[in-house]
């Protein structure tokens, strides 16, 4: 896709009452500083800042769905906000990373024929999220970034399924952990980290991000619906990200998902939202959401990733 069939995109994620994502596209897309002040006071932002303790947590647990400090801080760093913005994120920070290395966390990792089953998408997670805030040099992180690698299956990701065979990773565990690897090698330079991060890739690119290799169809047709925030869940949207990020958009095993992509670009623009993971605040459910992303319809927030990565994508053709 060309950049000029990108630009409807940007000028709507321009005039976004977010101001995250107008310093995201200022920044990322137009090359231009920005000059809008702080971004903490948008709805968004807003919200997922509320509400902090003096501990640096939310009241509740830092894993719980979706008020819990892991998920709010995922989502503002997906957006760009860092410690500069808001430095409680900081602490927040902490308490996931305290839950993480507690005893009774780390006492329900096992290791079964050879093989750590562990649910690395909470540490994938937390590792991208302090990478991003600068945390890399902290003992706790390093020490995720070296429980990832020394977890990693043979075939490239990771796996909490205690009763699996060890020839397959779920993807929905390997996307987030090699997310935070990635971004663990950006902050540090740790070269096992970027080995860890491109073993996973691999595993990715060789289903086509989410084909079959015996039979070519479809794994979960919900792999191909584009959800903003994904949490842990797999999808090619946030795959594609984390490739383009990687330099890795241009590889042929990227091409069938990339077409996709670009086939759900809407009449206007922009891209949709093809339902949720998350209730809106005032739903009598459980696993509500902080703030309301928008379920359905054309959504800010997919559309940033979506401009993103097909930017990347029409850099890399030269």
């Amino acid at each position: 896709m060309e950049q000029e069939a990108l630009r409807p995109a940007v000028a709507w994620l321009a005039a976004s009452p977010e101001p995250a994502v107008r310093r995201a596209v200022q920044r990322e897309f137009l090359g231009q500083p920005w000059s809008g002040g702080s971004v903490t006071g948008g709805r968004i932002v807003g919200s997922l800042l509320a509400g902090q303790q003096p501990d640096g947590s939310f009241g509740v647990h830092p894993y719980r769905k979706w008020s819990g400090a892991h998920w709010r801080l995922v989502s503002l760093v997906d957006l760009g906000v860092t410690e500069v913005d808001a430095p409680s994120m900081l602490q927040a920070a902490g308490t996931v990373l305290d839950w993480l290395h507690s005893d009774k966390h780390r006492s329900q990792i096992r290791t079964i024929n050879g093989l750590t089953r562990r649910c690395a998408s909470q540490e994938g997670n937390a590792l991208y999220v302090c990478s991003r805030l600068g945390m890399q040099e902290d003992p706790r992180v390093i020490q995720l970034a070296h429980d990832l690698t020394v977890w990693q299956w043979p075939d490239g990701g990771w796996n909490c399924d205690l009763n699996a065979s060890g020839r397959r990773s779920s993807f929905h565990e390997t996307l987030p952990a090699a997310k935070g690897l990635y971004e663990f090698w950006k902050a540090s330079g740790d070269p096992a980290a970027r080995t860890g991060a491109e073993r996973a890739a691999g595993l990715f690119l060789d289903h086509r991000l989410f084909k079959s290799r015996s039979t070519g169809r479809t794994i979960d047709p919900l792999w191909v619906k584009l959800r903003y925030p994904e949490y842990w869940h797999y999808g090619i949207l946030p795959a594609l990200l984390l490739l383009a990020r990687m330099g890795l958009i241009d590889d042929p095993g990227a091409a069938e998902a990339l077409a996709v992509l670009r086939g759900k670009m809407l009449p206007d623009g922009g891209w949709p939202a093809e339902g949720a993971w998350w209730h809106p605040p005032s739903a009598a459910a459980s696993q509500t959401e902080v703030t309301d992303w928008g379920r359905t319809g054309p959504n800010q927030f997919v559309t940033l990733s979506a401009v993103r990565i097909l930017g990347s994508a029409s850099a890399a053709k030269g």
